[in-house]
């Protein structure tokens, strides 16, 4: 994927308050300064429960104030959500705070972020990539009762659980995951005999966007007629794919493809068909278009990766949170808000190059 160059990113350190369950977390305030001398948000006091560090960047001043909360930064799909969002921010010359977790399963950490926003009393809107289904819903109720608009991003917030908070958003702003998983699958079956052995390779159990790409990518195996031989969960960690891979390989010899739900993943992977000497023999596609990923494709070390818009998908949300506050009456707040859609590509030895 091609890289956006980074505008200068000034980072706030969090130290963030991870209470027991059940308990609240406590806040002190610490300032961050831009070159023109605008103030950044709020930070929490450090626990030994857990701890996490959130890095903020703040833009150009405008009549409201805005914050996006990213899962993490760790890989390419969010680095570049947040320069997507940070260039369009500086651009438009809009007050924007970006926030994320160390990790994705940060679950708590997280949520003490959305908190912090919230006390803060400075954001007008907030657009939120939660890093499950779940964990951000008390927040994003807590939110509608300040009269905070909120923006889902990327993982659909839980509709079971937001409605029995009450909790609601404005939009839903993602690629298709069913079709991203379907559009993966699709192309390696294409690629093969009718019959053939495959697997997919999925993320943690129960999240959405894994769940959406497994389901996809099944139904296009299952339409190619291929034989699925596992359907496995591995948590979005790059050696569990690869010892999952392994296992696969040494179980079922005539074992064709693997769909892979994230491009991290997908690395474990073909490093496992690596070690088995079985490159090029067992074809590989995964997906979000990682840069790493994007490079092996260009090498021939795997056939294919979907590559999702994510400085695309981050825009659109921060367009959609800004009308939404600007304009309400325009907004119906719900708990399942219908998805904006934002369409990702295929991406193969013939386009590869294109990306990089």
């Amino acid at each position: 994927m091609k890289k956006r160059l980074l505008a200068l990113l000034l980072s706030l350190a969090m130290a963030l308050a991870l209470t027991a369950c059940g308990g609240s977390s406590s806040s002190s305030d610490t300032t961050t300064t831009t070159d023109s001398d605008t103030s950044a948000a709020a930070a929490a006091d450090e626990t030994t429960d857990s701890s996490a560090e959130a890095e903020s960047t703040s833009t150009t001043s405008s009549d409201k104030k805005y914050a996006v909360i990213l899962k993490t930064q760790s890989t390419d799909f969010w680095q570049s959500m947040w320069d997507g969002v940070e260039e369009y921010a500086e651009t438009n010359g809009l007050d924007v705070d970006l926030y994320a977790s160390q990790s994705d399963t940060d679950y708590e950490a997280q949520l003490s972020i959305l908190e912090n926003c919230i006390n803060s009393g400075e954001y007008a809107g907030i657009a939120i990539a939660p890093c499950s289904g779940v964990n951000m819903i008390s927040g994003v109720k807590a939110a509608n009762d300040k009269g905070i608009v909120i923006v889902d991003i990327d993982e659909q917030f839980d509709e079971t659980e937001m409605e029995s908070q009450g909790a609601t958003c404005v939009a839903y702003v993602s690629s298709d995951n069913v079709a991203v998983g379907n559009l993966g699958a699709s192309y390696i079956a294409s690629l093969l005999e009718e019959g053939s052995q495959v697997g997919i390779i999925e993320g943690i159990a129960g999240n959405a966007s894994s769940e959406d790409r497994a389901s996809g990518a099944r139904q296009a195996f299952e339409d190619a007629g291929m034989e699925i031989i596992g359907s496995t969960a591995c948590d979005w960690d790059m050696q569990k794919a690869l010892d999952t891979a392994a296992t696969w390989i040494t179980q079922y010899p005539d074992l064709k493809a693997i769909y892979c739900c994230n491009d991290g993943m997908a690395m474990g992977v073909m490093q496992a068909i690596a070690n088995a000497n079985k490159t090029g023999e067992i074809l590989l596609c995964g997906t979000d278009g990682d840069s790493d990923a994007i490079e092996a494709v260009a090498a021939g070390n795997m056939t294919s990766t979907v590559a999702q818009d994510s400085a695309n998908i981050g825009v659109v949300s921060l367009e959609l949170l800004i009308d939404a506050c600007e304009n309400p009456d325009s907004y119906t707040a719900s708990a399942a808000p219908e998805k904006t859609p934002v369409d990702a590509i295929l991406v193969d030895i013939d386009n590869a190059a294109e990306w990089q």
